[in-house]
């Protein structure tokens, strides 16, 4: 039986099982149904520092006697903010199954990684269903204190292909505690790193960096990846994927990104169907941005550096497209996420911190339409995960101004690459392109 919570601590401090309880007992009303084990439950992480709580990051303290607690006002504070989220049911997001999702999802950082965890408990992995969505008889398997499971929508096409749906509110509550998480464990990532810079290094390890160069391990490359060389340039990636040994000749290459790790997929144009090049998996990592939905990104803090500090590399390996460099523009995901950076700078808001003023939350792009129908292609640049509670909207930009915005800002900032772009090349392209939008009731969310 879980404790009860003692309203008159000092302290402030309540035990996990107390936690649960009161958890539970705050949220019975809420919109948004809960689950109990959210302190003592897997996933649930307080012996590492930190429990998820709604889009909230709480953190445990060991009390004397080895015994976990969490603080009450936080718990309570949460649950709050959840009791005031409003939810429609019939406002779904598509969040699985996806046979196209990119492998690398599965190595993200963020420990929480909740379309991943959905996805394998869905689909019978690590121990059956039964054993993988229960932590004890009775109890559901709770993401952030939340119970998906009273909230997911199955719903089965050509009676064998399932879909599973969950109300948008809660998707981005998900989201919103992953985002948390990723910030708390890059903070303390960080305080360590910072730590044991301040130690200086050992004495021995100085004496053998001093010898020389040490020996190769047998299992390393003898020799170097060669440099790309535009050998794919203008060649589809749907008829040089089918070529026989192609996996092969691409490892032969270096990353036409980074030039230095050796290249493992090709990565193409998505809207036009043309090979830009072989790239390694951290490269083509970086092209996508944090979470992709039907008709909007995320423009996260890896992503904008492709705007900032890598702008010529990317540039130029994006123009490698035909499609793209003959209109002088970026794929409509990407001309979403510059819009956002780039040209609405300005528009977005700060908040004050501790070493200056930040900028406020996290970007989001949004866009009805396609590029194919440009006067009907509207772009949404919005302000996701403010600190003091606020979601605006910035800007509404139509597709042809943010085109036109971009094409001025390549001029200035990457001549070499607005040089070789224009419209005196359209010769070869495909008749009918690749559709933009992505259909969330097919297989691939890939727009890239």
């Amino acid at each position: 039986m879980s404790e009860r919570v003692m309203p008159g601590r000092t302290d402030g401090l309540i035990p996990l099982g107390a936690a649960d309880a009161l958890w539970v007992e705050l949220t019975a009303d809420s919109a948004v149904p809960t689950a109990s084990g959210a302190f003592t439950c897997s996933p649930a992480r307080a012996r590492v520092g930190y429990v998820l709580l709604g889009g909230h990051v709480v953190a445990t303290v060991r009390a004397s006697g080895g015994q976990w607690s969490v603080p009450e006002a936080r718990v309570r504070r949460a649950a709050a903010e959840l009791n005031a989220m409003r939810m429609d049911r019939q406002d779904l997001i598509r969040i699985g199954p996806f046979r196209g999702a990119p492998r690398q999802e599965c190595n993200e950082e963020t420990p929480l990684r909740w379309r991943r965890r959905i996805t394998r408990e869905l689909q019978g992995l690590g121990g059956g269903p039964g054993q993988a969505a229960r932590c004890d008889v009775g109890r559901p398997y709770p993401l952030a204190g939340v119970d998906w499971r009273q909230m997911l929508v199955e719903q089965i096409r050509g009676g064998t292909q399932r879909t599973w749906w969950l109300p948008r509110a809660v998707v981005r509550l998900l989201d919103a505690a992953e985002h948390a998480e990723t910030q708390w464990v890059q903070a303390a990532r960080t305080r360590q790193a910072t730590a044991a810079v301040t130690e200086p290094p050992s004495r021995p390890r100085q004496a053998r960096a001093a010898d020389g160069p040490q020996p190769t391990s047998p299992q390393s490359p003898t020799a170097s990846p060669r440099p790309y060389d535009k050998e794919l340039d203008g060649q589809l990636y749907s008829v040089l994927s089918k070529k026989p040994g192609i996996s092969r000749k691409v490892a032969g290459w270096a990353c036409a990104v980074c030039r230095t790790a050796p290249a493992t997929v090709l990565d193409h144009c998505h809207e036009h169907g043309y090979v830009r090049a072989p790239v390694c998996q951290s490269c083509n990592t970086q092209e996508r941005p944090d979470h992709l939905y039907s008709n909007d990104i995320r423009v996260a803090n890896r992503y904008r550096r492709l705007f900032h500090t890598d702008t010529d590399d990317w540039l130029r390996h994006w123009h490698r497209c035909p499609g793209c460099r003959a209109r002088t523009t970026l794929p409509l995901p990407h001309l979403a996420a510059w819009t956002a950076h780039t040209a609405c700078r300005s528009l977005r808001p700060t908040h004050r911190a501790s070493g200056g003023r930040e900028p406020c939350g996290v970007l989001r792009v949004s866009w009805t339409g396609s590029w194919q129908a440009p006067r009907s292609c509207l772009l949404t640049v919005a302000v996701d995960f403010c600190p003091s509670g606020e979601h605006r909207v910035l800007a509404q930009v139509p597709y042809r101004e943010a085109a036109e915005r971009f094409r001025a800002w390549l001029a200035q900032t990457a001549p070499a690459v607005a040089a070789a772009a224009g419209p005196d090349r359209l010769d070869d392209l495909p008749a009918q392109s690749r559709p933009v939008i992505a259909d969330t009731s097919g297989e691939g969310l890939a727009l890239f």
